[in-house]
């Protein structure tokens, strides 16, 4: 029977999972960005922590789904996904640009760039190195 941390350890490694729910994740942020329905979800009552929740977890999916891809394309992709969505708010009827929302992105991406104990179990997890590669 395979212990507890081998599972997470397995489940953490599966890219396409992450990738997969990366972009329902990215879908569903859209819809919910632009959007004038009440949000059906819970939500904080700060919409700041909402976008910073947002975007650790697309920071969180997109070191998951990608593992050997480098910060330096993933955050500027990210906070270039975070503006577009200000600027497609900016022209809604009902929503507004907010350079504070785009700062909340920001923290949201560096808290996602924090070293994180699963995330770095998944990236030190290589085939090459297991005995049942031999």
């Amino acid at each position: 029977m395979p212990c507890i941390r081998s599972i997470i350890v397995s489940i953490l490694t599966m890219q396409r999972l992450w990738q997969a729910a990366l972009f329902v994740s990215i879908a569903a942020i859209l819809y919910l960005a632009t959007t004038s329905n009440s949000y059906p979800i819970p939500a904080a009552p700060n919409d700041k922590i909402n976008h910073l929740i947002a975007f650790l977890e697309l920071t969180l999916l997109t070191r998951l789904a990608w593992p050997r891809l480098s910060v330096l394309w993933y955050a500027p992709a990210l906070l270039a996904f975070g503006l577009v969505l200000e600027v497609v708010q900016a022209n809604l009827p009902y929503r507004d640009f907010s350079l504070a929302d785009l700062t909340a992105d920001a923290v949201g991406i560096g808290l996602g760039l924090l070293p994180w104990p699963g995330l770095r179990l998944a990236q030190e997890s290589d085939l090459r190195k297991s005995p049942e590669s031999l």
